[in-house]
């Protein structure tokens, strides 16, 4: 079973992972954590490119960037974690590049479905929590939790979290966008909630979803 987390930075999807991989393995279950980018050597390397560098990226080949991270980490790990019916739990994955690249930058989304299509060799999340909150709420989730001063030029943020707050306006109008085009793949979550509330939610729908695989079967 392939799970992803999505929502913009400071939604609080790591936490909700951690959570997560801990309830399924005391349920006896192998449990692999992964995140975009990175996973592995070469992906890591791209990651330090995309978030800490402070160039200047062109929107299409930050977009392929990304993608080659994607590709190198689906053929290298998860897909031969699939194989040993490991469950993988991904701290983002297609649905991100959707968003930010999409429309965050204003990338032609048909561009970004086949570009999707190849670097994830078809493979489809068995179910995506998506947590919802707004760029402000979560800008001073952020910067509260550390006493820092609120700015969008900030050195704590990386070169992605430095896009501006129209920026992450963008980037939420097409999470909302995915949700309501694959309402029975996506589950929506108020990240504003309490965290050990929304972690009731995400073991219910995994239950649910579970029961429903197991039916198929």
């Amino acid at each position: 079973m392939l799970i992803t987390f999505e929502g913009i930075d400071g939604a609080g999807k790591s936490t909700q992972v951690v959570r997560l991989k801990r309830h399924l393995q005391e349920l006896g279950r192998e449990v692999l954590t992964l995140r975009e980018p990175g996973g592995t050597e070469v992906a890591e390397h791209i990651r330090e490119l995309l978030l800490l560098s402070k160039h200047d990226i062109a929107p299409v080949a930050e977009l392929l960037l990304f993608a080659a991270s994607r590709a190198e980490l689906v053929q290298k790990v998860i897909i031969p974690a699939l194989d040993e019916q490991c469950i993988v739990i991904l701290d983002r994955f297609s649905d991100s590049t959707t968003a930010y690249q999409g429309y965050g930058r204003g990338l032609s989304l048909e561009l970004l479905a086949e570009v999707n299509r190849i670097a994830t060799f078809g493979l489809r999340p068995d179910i995506t929590f998506y947590l919802d909150i707004t760029p402000e709420d979560a800008l001073i989730r952020k910067f509260s939790e550390k006493s820092l001063p609120l700015a969008f030029d900030s050195e704590e943020l990386d070169r992605m979290e430095s896009s501006g707050l129209e920026f992450y306006r963008r980037v939420r109008e097409g999470y909302l966008a995915l949700f309501e085009s694959e309402r029975d793949r996506i589950e929506m979550i108020d990240a504003q909630l309490s965290p050990a509330l929304i972690h009731e939610r995400i073991v219910s729908r995994m239950t649910r979803v579970e029961t429903l695989q197991q039916a198929s079967r």
